[in-house]
């Protein structure tokens, strides 16, 4: 039983959705503390052959350091969905594989958002359903879970009786390793070895959103993804 953990991300990187195709069960940590300045709120797409960054905005004043991911809201006086959308259909609309998704991704951008985890769990369903992976997600806001940092991860891994638990690189720092072996968990670290694929600019740019990816690959995004 591999499983692997990632907090929310809006349009989310390559990595994030290869190392959910890599497992057997996947959980979005979504009832830990919010980040400022992390990708669970913003991304890059290619615009004029430079990444411009997407960020969504969100409250905090005031609350910023008892303010988990799932209880998040988004700030609805700013008019960023049609904002974000027209930069992306700027960047993509000539895009070989766009006509593919265009329409579903555009409907996400008239919803009426006030909750950023509903919104990112949606998002992800989409992105998921268009690459293939299949993998079951569960959320752990559902869970309720007591531990943190390198327990909290122990604690997944044992309630979803997990054998290996598949870790970003950063896991290094704060994972104890000797209270997984104790259990029988074997810690795996990812190391994504980023694929390059045509992109319309000079030069390549990774760690962009998958939607990048999508648009100029179409259903073999997967394959290239993985790199396979």
């Amino acid at each position: 039983m591999i499983i692997s953990i990632n907090q929310p991300a809006y349009l989310p990187w390559l990595g994030y959705f290869n190392r959910i195709a890599k497992s057997d069960i996947h959980i979005v940590l979504d009832h830990v503390q919010f980040e400022k300045n992390s990708v669970t709120n913003r991304n890059k797409i290619l615009l004029n052959k430079e990444p411009l960054c997407l960020t969504i905005p969100v409250l905090t004043k005031g609350k910023f350091e008892n303010l988990s991911i799932d209880s998040l809201e988004v700030d609805q006086k700013v008019k960023w969905q049609k904002k974000h959308f027209a930069s992306i259909s700027q960047a993509y609309s000539k895009s070989l594989f766009w006509n593919e998704i265009h329409k579903e991704l555009e409907s996400f951008y008239h919803l009426n958002v006030k909750n950023l985890n509903s919104f990112l769990s949606l998002q992800m369903m989409f992105f998921t359903k268009y690459l293939g992976v299949k993998t079951p997600v569960y959320f752990s806001k559902d869970c309720k879970f007591k531990e943190k940092k390198s327990d909290l991860v122990l604690e997944i891994c044992q309630k979803f009786k997990a054998t290996t638990y598949l870790s970003g690189p950063f896991g290094r720092d704060y994972l104890e390793l000797n209270k997984f072996s104790d259990l029988g968990i074997n810690v795996i670290f990812e190391d994504y070895q980023h694929p390059e694929y045509p992109q319309k600019s000079d030069r390549f740019y990774p760690y962009l959103s998958t939607l990048d990816l999508m648009v100029n690959c179409g259903k073999n995004s997967l394959k290239v993804l993985e790199n396979v």
